[in-house]
């Protein structure tokens, strides 16, 4: 029972990123769009309706997050955000009114089978609210290190799987490690109140982390197709943020033969994110349209 406040939080921030995708998508396939930056987008968009829902489901998403982060175990929120790319492709094939086919279905029925045996299996348990310095410097150094290493491997590369690849894996790790700091800022605003949250380093790394998870899944998302980089984003984000969670926090997992259940649970998200990530309408709800060069108002 006490995870399942933590377990609420954490599935209405995936739905509510879900249904910001697909509204903010939405909305930008109603204004003019042009090859280069157009100053007036923002302003385009501003007008519509739809694109400032889309700002309040972002809002509402970051809020659920940071609740479910300071109610309940890194190991146990962070891989429900998993369900994100099944739930926006549900919200899509509604709200866009594109049925989502058959294996679509069977896919998103694999990752949240795949998820259910691998968060039975590991178990989670524990919830340290504090993190001392000494553990934080070693897993800043690996994680940043790891990114940077990335995104040189991808400057080097072509566009393509590897560079489309290279950049999700930072986009994920991107992401756990935004987590992992904002669920120390949520316990020191719990803690010692706003006055101190607004002085934590963590408070600023994480909007730091933030950032640069953005701007990574956007060359991601740009960089290749959509197999290569969305496997690694949503089962890297998982894994690392159970690593974390374990190393920093003293989260507990099961080990031992619950591990071929766990690997099972993996083996099924992998093949669901991957089958997802190859239909038509994740590629238009999800990945930048470059064969849409103008879209004309409803």
């Amino acid at each position: 029972m006490h995870t399942l406040l933590p377990v609420l939080f954490a599935l209405c921030a995936a739905f509510s990123n879900s249904l910001a995708t697909v509204l903010q998508r939405k909305a930008a396939m109603s204004v003019p769009r042009s090859d280069g930056l157009r100053a007036g987008l923002i302003l385009d968009l501003l007008r519509r309706p739809v694109w400032l829902a889309g700002i309040l489901a972002v809002i509402a998403a970051a809020v659920c997050q940071a609740l479910a982060l300071a109610t309940g175990p890194l190991t146990v929120v962070q891989p429900l955000f998993v369900l994100e790319l099944p739930l926006t492709l549900i919200v899509a094939s509604l709200l866009l009114r594109r049925g989502l086919p058959r294996a679509g279905w069977a896919a998103v029925a694999f990752v949240v089978a795949g998820l259910g045996v691998a968060l039975i299996a590991a178990s989670p348990t524990g919830n340290r609210t504090h993190v001392p310095l000494d553990r934080w410097v070693p897993a800043l150094a690996i994680c940043v290190g790891a990114v940077v290493v990335l995104a040189v491997t991808a400057l080097r590369r072509s566009e393509g799987r590897a560079r489309a690849a290279c950049l999700g894996t930072a986009t994920a790790i991107s992401y756990a490690l935004t987590a992992a700091l904002m669920k120390a800022s949520m316990h020191i605003l719990d803690d010692q109140g706003i006055v101190a949250f607004f002085a934590a380093w963590q408070t600023y790394a994480f909007a730091l982390a933030g950032v640069a998870a953005l701007f990574f899944l956007e060359n991601a998302m740009q960089a290749g197709p959509l197999v290569a980089s969305q496997p690694a984003i949503t089962l890297g984000d998982a894994l690392l943020s159970v690593v974390l969670g374990v190393t920093l926090y003293e989260e507990q997992v099961r080990s031992g033969w619950w591990l071929l259940p766990q690997l099972l649970g993996l083996t099924l998200i992998a093949m669901g994110a991957v089958a997802l990530s190859r239909i038509p309408l994740t590629q238009t709800v999800v990945a930048p349209d470059e064969t849409q060069k103008s879209v004309e108002a409803p």
